[in-house]
């Protein structure tokens, strides 16, 4: 098990209108009690147009969970239609930004590239990203999954300064476990969050790989996240739709608890 603090993270994806989510954000506070939160960080991250309604009532009412977003445009402002700014982001309290998930890279055509760039914006506007990479079934199936991921990790942090690398958080999302109602055992999860904490200390140094964090995200459950954060390279949990569920979200946050 690991000795890092653990991550446990509500992709909300397109879901929630902005009085929803104030609802599900109550319900969830309700849910966790003060040793879940001594024993691990939670965030939450809305939609962007429910992220003002969300930051109010975590304010108001001093709840400790972690406001995050789910994706960034890299520029700090101009003509980009739709897109949201680091700046912005964090005149919002936003903590944690989801970068380079898979359906942003394949409904999106996000690149490493492109995820790079975030990466940088989000550091560069003092919060976390949360850099994400996995690979197909295909891939998989051929042998090709170390390869694919370990160059999504050098691609996304290139020019990252190793002190930068060690604060931020890498999620490993198993493609054709999102979504799907399967999920890599703990023992594959483990071996590819291993593979990347060595890509990490190759390129960054074993400090920045002994302090970054690295979360599991696929299909994860009340019934398999015990297990999976049992795994010395897995730090927290990257949740999708599971998270939508106030009572099962807190679940999987106080994983372990007496």
């Amino acid at each position: 098990m690991s000795t890092r603090r653990p991550l446990i993270s509500g992709n909300w994806k397109m879901n929630l209108t902005h009085l929803e989510a104030i609802a599900v954000v109550q319900k969830l506070a309700y849910s966790l009690d003060q040793s879940d939160h001594r024993r691990v960080d939670v965030s939450i991250h809305p939609p962007f147009t429910a992220l003002r309604s969300v930051q109010t009532v975590l304010d108001a009412d001093d709840m400790p969970i972690a406001l995050g977003a789910q994706n960034v445009h890299w520029e700090p402002s101009g003509a980009y239609t739709g897109e949201i700014s680091a700046g912005m982001l964090a005149k919002l309290n936003v903590s944690y930004v989801i970068v380079g998930h898979s359906e942003r890279r394949q409904y999106f055509a996000e690149s490493d590239e492109d995820v790079n760039r975030k990466v940088k914006a989000v550091l560069g506007a003092g919060m976390t990203p949360i850099m994400c990479v996995g690979e197909t079934d295909e891939e998989r199936q051929e042998g090709r999954t170390e390869d694919k991921v370990v160059g999504q990790v050098r691609a996304g942090l290139a020019g990252v300064g190793a002190d930068q690398v060690g604060s931020l958080v890498l999620a490993y999302e198993p493609i054709w476990a999102i979504g799907t109602g399967r999920n890599a055992t703990a023992a594959d999860a483990q071996a590819v969050c291993g593979a990347i904490r060595t890509a990490v200390a190759v390129e960054h140094g074993d400090e920045a790989a002994h302090s970054v964090r690295i979360q599991y995200g696929g299909s994860v459950k009340p019934d398999n996240i015990v297990e999976i954060m049992a795994a010395p390279d897995i730090d927290g949990a990257l949740v999708g739709g599971a998270s939508l569920d106030p009572t099962g979200f807190a679940q999987i946050a106080a994983y372990g608890r007496p």
